[in-house]
């Protein structure tokens, strides 16, 4: 997870998508969509990397000199389709209604700017084959813990910067 502008990290600038969508749900804003939200994703829960690095550190003889894909496939979902599930279980967590519009259209190139590369989807055949590691959270799970944390943590913040009167 990347920060949220403005409270644990530069005003400026675009986190990536999870962090982006938190941000916005936290401010009651709907989601960007770039180019309609069809490029594909992948996310894998902080639980299950902090598990297949520590059978990197313990197998040094199936990890060293091998580089590592860490990530869940059985998670890819479209960034449309991520914000959907974001929305649904932001609304759970949170206690409050999902907006009426909870997303817009963006194109990549007003959004990020020139040079918009869309596919991260990793490749597990080699952590795979070497450690015999598959990540073990599902996508709902991993949005559900990390959007409670999310709205726990950063709820009031989000509100007392939106309350503060900008300088002109």
């Amino acid at each position: 997870m990347d920060f949220i502008p403005g409270i644990d990290g530069p005003s400026e600038g675009v986190p990536r998508v999870l962090a982006c969508f938190s941000n916005n749900l936290l401010r009651r804003e709907p989601l960007n969509l770039v180019n309609s939200g069809e490029s594909q994703r992948t996310f894998v829960y902080i639980k299950d990397t902090i598990e297949v690095v520590s059978l990197m550190i313990d197998n040094p003889g199936r990890a060293n000199g091998h580089i590592f894909n860490v990530g869940n496939p059985n998670n890819e979902v479209t960034v449309r389709r991520l914000a959907e599930m974001m929305t649904e279980v932001y609304a759970k967590v949170s206690g409050e209604p999902p907006l009426e519009a909870p997303t817009v259209d963006a194109s990549s190139k007003e959004f990020y700017g020139e040079g918009y590369d869309d596919k991260r989807i990793p490749n597990m055949t080699i952590i795979n084959k070497q450690l015999g590691w598959n990540p073990k959270t599902s996508l709902w799970d991993l949005l559900e813990s990390t959007l409670t944390y999310q709205h726990r943590t950063y709820v009031e913040a989000i509100k007392q910067a939106i309350a503060k009167p900008t300088a002109s």
